[in-house]
């Protein structure tokens, strides 16, 4: 059906209608040419089916989708013509992608061969649209919607709708990438636990290099991670790396306050503490040799590390936490254990009734 909307354009088809105000003719609508699902019954039901059938393959990616997610190895990798990825990238790829193309061919297919072929010509307008315009472009939305063809084949509609739903579920699942559920158990076995351990070697983090209790001068300062690091690769060596950073300080003994309970935490002076602020986790490392203060440079908290990393200024609530540390049988510095309550900022599940405090000295 050819619906005509401009005034100037009563002639035929085929008859050029020229305009005053317009330099170039008017050449008309060409004459209109049935689609071949329109005038074959056929060949429309087939186009019908094949709609349907690609909605209907989105659920079955979607299910591969979460398949493999769950089921194929994180470390596999597949290898082709010297060409090589991890595999559930590829599969998650692959599903994904084809389940969104098969959604986009299945509503041009469904708009190219099934809905009203209708031709239409409309004289260009402001872009307010007046009372009436808008009256007539609720009816002309509403004889879309009939024109949808879905009136008559009201599968497509529904599979439509499924498919968008289904498809949302992958990336529901792919959620649970964020991180375990942070409930008591998965907290004391990640960020409240670290590789420091029982005769684990203190290193600089920059040379790996074992650090002798005898070759730091006093007033100095080393940043420094535990040997195992080079036991580990890939993201659990980056998420222990920043767990596990710590500064290594010396000075005069008699300038420390040494509570009772860490007598036996320190080697001479020296002393081991976590790199990271307790505040919302900047690392540390501004070192004030005279006063030994240790400053955040994120938002100026301030630790003593001669009175246990007590807090002397700034936002952060807790002190910084200390590291048992001793020497070896050739007097490098090795860890006593691990640290005694959780590295890196507060949270409100935490337990802080172990945290050092000021005058517990």
């Amino acid at each position: 059906m050819n619906t005509d909307h401009c005034p100037a354009r009563h002639a035929a088809h085929d008859v050029a209608v020229v305009d005053d105000t317009r330099p170039v003719a008017d050449p008309g609508l060409e004459e209109h040419v049935e689609r071949w699902t329109d005038v074959n019954p056929s060949a429309g039901n087939r186009a019908y089916r094949q709609v349907l059938g690609m909605l209907a393959l989105v659920p079955l990616l979607s299910i591969i989708f979460v398949v493999i997610y769950f089921a194929v190895p994180r470390d596999m990798e597949v290898r082709f013509l010297g060409w090589h990825s991890n595999a559930m990238h590829v599969g998650l790829g692959l599903t994904a992608g084809l389940a969104i193309l098969l959604i986009g061919l299945a509503c041009i297919h469904w708009a190219k061969q099934l809905m009203s072929d209708v031709e239409m010509v409309e004289e260009r307008h402001d872009a307010n649209s007046s009372p009436e315009e808008r009256k007539e472009f609720l009816a002309a939305f509403q004889a879309g919607a009939d024109d949808s063809a879905l009136g008559r084949r009201k599968l497509i509609g529904g599979a439509l709708g499924g498919a968008l739903g289904i498809i949302a579920i992958p990336a529901v699942v792919t959620l649970a990438d964020m991180g375990p559920h942070p409930g008591p158990g998965t907290r004391r076995a990640t960020i409240e636990k670290t590789i420091w351990a029982e005769g684990v070697h203190l290193v600089n983090d920059v040379t790996y290099a074992r650090l002798k209790a005898s070759d730091l001068e006093v007033g100095s300062l080393v940043n420094a991670e535990p040997e195992t690091l080079k036991e580990l690769e890939g993201a659990h060596l980056h998420i222990e790396k920043a767990k596990a950073a710590i500064v290594i300080v010396r000075m005069e003994p008699d300038s420390i306050k040494i509570p009772d309970s860490r007598r036996d935490w320190q080697v001479g002076g020296i002393l081991a503490y976590s790199k990271i602020c307790t505040h919302v986790g900047c690392p540390i490392s501004l070192w004030e040799r005279q006063t030994h203060h240790l400053l955040c440079p994120c938002h100026q908290s301030t630790f003593d590390l001669a009175d246990s990393g007590v807090v002397v200024f700034g936002p952060a609530a807790r002190a910084l936490p200390q590291l048992p540390i001793a020497v070896d049988a050739d007097g490098y510095l090795v860890a006593k254990s691990d640290f005694t309550v959780p590295v890196g900022p507060s949270y409100f599940e935490r337990d802080s009734r172990d945290d050092f405090k000021k005058g517990d000295n």
